[in-house]
């Protein structure tokens, strides 16, 4: 009888401690769930965003089996809007590890960047090229690794020609159209000078953009651009053409950052703003396509943390 009183102690502290577990492994869930917008009263200063992959105005839905993907321009330029009207962030860091993408899309990210207001810093991590660069161009410094690519000032564009395979098939190409150049590029019948002139026009159009947008943006001569003759730099060569400001690790971006806002930088990072029915049914598809690292590979990331984001 006199080891009732014992066990019942022990299993109202067993049971404070499982109610304690609960309470901050919810705050977790709730906290990636929602994108670290609630359940986190962390303290912070400073947003970070990240453009990672191709740039990209929207993507499809991703596979179940993949592993997370890069935020389309319109989550990211999201992200900054947010960290923007946040009272708390005073300086935004925006991580960049991008070949490029599309043209409009990067420039919606340099707009919301350059209309940040305060300190904007970029930070090239393996590759800033392209429309990573022209987005790097809206920040007031952009930092580098030695080893990272930096550049690619320049546009492409391409159509593929498969009118000799089609006169193979047996295919012929009709189209009704108005308008002298309609159907300029379609691949199933040769492009004539007229129209290639015509589609040429139009990418040198960006390319005069985008080296207006760098000169202005990095406050370099336009022909010091064109002068890079739309190459890839490593960090150290870019630094010394004036490509990047200055060259560092993490750490030594977030000491610039000190010296930015007169503090030391709290940083937050700034995810795209899902719903929660979106979030949760995404991870229910990959637990049922987890068969092969089982469901613990799924929820649980190299800290143990709990991890439904998956997106």
């Amino acid at each position: 009888m006199d080891d009732a009183p014992a066990n019942g102690r022990k299993g109202l502290l067993a049971a404070a401690a499982v109610g304690a577990a609960t309470t901050i492994a919810g705050r977790a869930v709730l906290s990636r769930l929602t994108g670290g917008r609630f359940g986190d009263a962390d303290e912070y200063n400073t947003a970070k965003v990240t453009v990672s992959g191709p740039i990209r105005r929207r993507q499809g839905r991703p596979s179940p089996l993949s592993g997370p993907g890069g935020a389309t321009a319109d989550d990211v330029v999201e992200q900054i809007e947010a960290a923007d009207e946040d009272e708390s962030v005073e300086a935004l860091l925006v991580e960049l590890n991008t070949p490029g993408g599309e043209v409009v899309p990067s420039d919606d990210i340099r707009r919301a960047a350059a209309g940040f207001d305060g300190p904007t810093v970029a930070y090239a991590t393996d590759t800033c090229a392209s429309g990573g660069y022209w987005i790097a161009s809206g920040c007031d410094e952009l930092w580098a690794r030695e080893a990272s690519l930096v550049g690619s000032i320049g546009v492409v564009g391409s159509r593929p020609n498969a009118k000799g395979l089609a006169d193979k098939l047996g295919i012929s190409y009709e189209q009704f159209t108005a308008g002298e150049y309609k159907d300029a590029g379609v691949p199933l019948k040769e492009i004539e000078a007229d129209e290639r002139e015509y589609l040429q026009g139009i990418i040198d159009g960006y390319y005069e953009q985008f080296v207006e947008t760098v000169s202005e943006g990095r406050d370099m001569d336009p022909e010091a651009v064109r002068e890079t003759e739309a190459r890839v730099y490593l960090g150290d060569d870019a630094a010394e053409m004036g490509l990047v400001d200055e060259l560092g690790t993490e750490t030594d971006v977030e000491d610039r950052l000190a010296e930015l806002i007169g503090a030391e930088p709290e940083v937050r990072e700034f995810t795209p703003e899902r719903g929660l029915a979106e979030r949760l049914g995404i991870g229910a598809e990959r637990v049922a396509f987890a068969a092969g690292s089982g469901v613990a590979g799924v929820f649980a990331d190299d800290g143990g943390d709990i991890d439904v984001e998956l997106r």
